[in-house]
């Protein structure tokens, strides 16, 4: 892999952890582009959480030659804003993106502190559609209250045993899912609004919702 590449993935890895699921598309399509072989992909696969999976392949991905990049950007399909920022650091000269306050650098605690204290989300932000990166961080957050949040949504009983099935042991996957469908089927009604509402039906903190918005 080229120096530069290679210096890409260490100043985000801490990013890409928080950021990625590996297993579902990622994973698979290493293997099947001749990156990762069978005993890499059983490797990163026995890891118990995936932060540790995304960490396992981010170390192997370094020595396996200088497709391994390519193939790594193209099987972010899932996960185009991982990719632009990744590009854009590649592209940026001087300071590494890790410690940066750019999107998707929700994995630090102190970051947008003053925000998840406010209870009021501007109302620009609540009339918007969320965006893919917005989802996929919502997701990572609810937690066991992930089916709650759908139904109060309107997704139906069989929607959210799809969601389950289809994505096996991956609560982010699962709740991935049904974020996406819920917005696909409601188009521009599916506002921050309305996602804030079931998570106040659900219980769940608004800071969640505020925080998945950083």
């Amino acid at each position: 892999m080229d120096p530069a590449h290679r210096a890409v993935l260490r100043r985000n890895t801490r990013f890409l952890s928080a950021e990625l699921q590996v297993s579902d598309s990622i994973v698979p399509l290493l293997f099947q582009e001749e990156i990762l072989t069978e005993a890499q992909v059983e490797h990163i696969e026995s890891q118990t959480t995936n932060s540790r999976k995304t960490r396992r392949l981010l170390e192997l991905l370094p020595r396996r030659g200088p497709r391994a990049f390519r193939c790594f950007l193209r099987a972010l399909d899932d996960f185009s804003w991982v990719r632009d920022r990744l590009l854009l650091d590649l592209h940026t000269p001087g300071p590494g993106a890790e410690p940066g306050p750019g999107p998707g650098a929700g994995a630090g605690p102190g970051a947008g502190a003053g925000s998840t204290d406010d209870r009021q989300l501007p109302e620009s932000v609540l009339q918007r559609v969320p965006s893919d990166r917005e989802l996929s961080r919502l997701a990572s957050r609810l937690g066991a209250e992930w089916e709650l949040v759908l139904m109060d949504l309107g997704l139906s009983a069989e929607a959210l045993f799809r969601c389950r099935s289809d994505h096996g042991l991956s609560a982010h996957g699962a709740a991935l899912a049904g974020l996406v469908q819920w917005r696909r089927s409601e188009g521009r009604r599916a506002r921050v609004q309305r996602l804030l509402e079931s998570l106040q039906a659900a219980d769940v903190h608004p800071s969640v919702l505020q925080d998945a918005l950083i």
